[in-house]
């Protein structure tokens, strides 16, 4: 145990970090391990796998992980900006390359493959991007002479168009979704709500209209014609699970959903740990989600307040759409459950947004006093 009498690195992050959110955080991978065990044999068995083939890489996966969650907590604001500046701009590039190079998966190109490891570029620029676009609505707030916003809308455009051309229209929508609530918080015109909003649904439509894959998933979602089988098959899953679940290892429809593992683990963990079970799962992320927003609402510094709201509506909104495709309540999408999924790309880039949370939310007093004592003497405090 650390002792508040200590003073050091370490002694300074135990009693500075908000360790409600690490917990939480390290709590969720723990599920995510867990039911790993209940979804992934049958997938690993189907492809001629070791049964325990993606439970022992998820558990491995954890490991590098909670390195990159830890040691990014540690940052300070300004260290956490400068970070988030250099990982948009490697993946950004990474996503051109994948364009070019990237394996075709499912018609898509978002994988390069690095020393013989594939990464989805577009998991590590989520968290990237919502922190520089905190920074630049910070800086044009405060000063407004700095175009800030501007330079926002322009670096989504940039992000959208990589994400339309891969195509990703889902990681498209939680990108706009997350990007817009920062906006809106940083005080965004009437007008350009307007504009954007009506630009947004002007872009719904052009999928819809020029992408067969789009517009065969939203037909369908409302229609229910078609190859429906894995939405179906996880309902069934879920309906099967009632209340309290068959018990651990005793799910049977889990056996025959090809992405039980990735996209529809939350069907698997209704089926053997029931509803109940996935509520509390849910709450546990509606809590994340909460606190990170009121944390935000009572922070002083603008950079900060924009940085912390999006990154944990990235983690709510994300979830949100895996939970509601596994309900049927939206149309079927490829986005995988924050820290419980199985997916290497996506638990290091999960835990990015979670080191990210942990440094901007850390409890800095001495700076605080320091900023306090300037402004009674009549210095400004410039912005992290």
């Amino acid at each position: 145990m650390v002792s508040r009498a200590e003073r050091g690195p370490l002694a300074d992050w135990f009693w500075t970090i908000d360790r409600f959110f690490l917990a939480i955080f390290i709590l969720l991978m723990g599920i995510g391990l867990m039911l790993s065990f209940a979804a992934s044999p049958a997938v690993a068995e189907r492809i001629g796998l070791d049964s325990f083939h993606f439970v022992k890489r998820q558990a491995l996966f954890i490991i590098p992980s909670l390195v990159v969650m830890i040691g990014i907590s540690f940052f300070t604001p300004r260290q956490v900006r400068r970070t988030a500046i250099v990982l948009l701009v490697l993946s950004l590039g990474a996503m051109v390359l994948a364009l070019f190079f990237g394996a075709e998966v499912k018609g898509s190109r978002r994988w390069v493959s690095l020393a013989g490891i594939s990464i989805q570029p577009s998991e590590f620029m989520k968290p990237a991007f919502v922190v520089v676009c905190a920074w630049l609505f910070a800086e044009h707030q405060r000063q407004p002479e700095i175009p800030g916003n501007l330079f926002a809308i322009l670096l989504y455009c940039i992000v959208a168009a990589l994400l339309v051309a891969q195509p990703d229209l889902g990681q498209t929508i939680l990108t706009t979704a997350v990007w817009g609530g920062m906006f809106f918080m940083a005080g965004m015109p009437w007008l350009w709500i307007i504009v954007l909003a009506s630009l947004a649904v002007g872009g719904f439509f052009v999928a819809y209209t020029l992408l067969p894959h789009v517009a065969g998933r939203i037909d369908r979602f409302l229609t229910g014609e078609g190859d429906t089988f894995q939405v179906d098959t996880a309902r069934e899953a879920i309906i099967r699970g009632d209340w309290f679940g068959q018990g651990p290892g005793e799910g049977i429809v889990k056996r025959i959903i090809p992405d039980s593992h990735t996209d529809f683990i939350f069907s698997v963990a209704a089926e053997e740990f029931g509803i109940i079970f996935c509520m509390v799962l849910v709450m546990i992320f509606a809590v994340l989600v909460l606190r990170g927003l009121s944390h935000a609402f009572r922070e002083k510094n603008d950079f900060s307040r924009f940085a912390v709201a999006g990154l944990v509506l990235q983690i709510g909104f994300q979830s949100m759409i895996n939970v509601g495709v596994n309900l049927e309540l939206l149309p079927a999408k490829g986005m995988t459950l924050p820290l419980i999924s199985y997916g290497g790309s996506s638990m290091v880039a999960i835990c990015v947004t979670a080191g990210f949370i942990l440094a901007l939310t850390r409890h800095r007093p001495e700076k605080r006093a320091s900023e306090r004592s300037l402004f009674r003497a009549g210095v400004g405090v410039p912005a992290e």
